[in-house]
């Protein structure tokens, strides 16, 4: 439809915000037994342990899901400014994306949390965007 073609971007970081999720999930399952996990089948609490780290990086990713999708279609459907909420769906796109190599692999917390903050303050511009153009 032509009235989302300004927003194809932002559309399509959706699209691929989806495929990451996916290969999150994929990397998540990798390395566990018996030995590393809880009785509730998740990996055992040790940020020293990869497999621990593969699964709170898809943890992360799925809790983030909600409000990215939710802001962005709000600001395309609200009529945001569509060069902004280009950029800042992907500025989120490539700030989780380092999140996740980051989260995967090493241990630096502070880095994994700027980059965290980035993909959040993109999220919240986004939908102060989408409350302003509604109105």
């Amino acid at each position: 439809m032509l009235v989302f073609e300004p927003y194809s971007h932002a559309i399509a970081s959706v699209a691929l915000w989806a495929l990451i999720v996916i290969v999150l999930s994929m990397l998540s399952t990798f390395g566990r037994d018996a030995e590393n996990r809880c009785a509730c089948g998740k990996p055992k609490r040790d940020y020293s342990d990869i497999v621990y780290r593969r699964e709170r990086a898809f943890m992360n990713a799925v809790e983030t899901s909600g409000p990215f999708i939710a802001a962005v279609l709000a600001a395309v459907l609200a009529g945001a400014a569509p060069f902004w909420v280009n950029l800042l769906a992907s500025v989120f796109i490539v700030s989780r994306i380092v999140m996740a190599v980051i989260h995967i692999g090493t241990e630096n917390q502070p880095m994994r949390s700027v980059s965290f903050m980035v993909g959040w303050l993109c999220l919240i511009v986004l939908a102060i965007m989408a409350v302003f153009a509604a109105f």
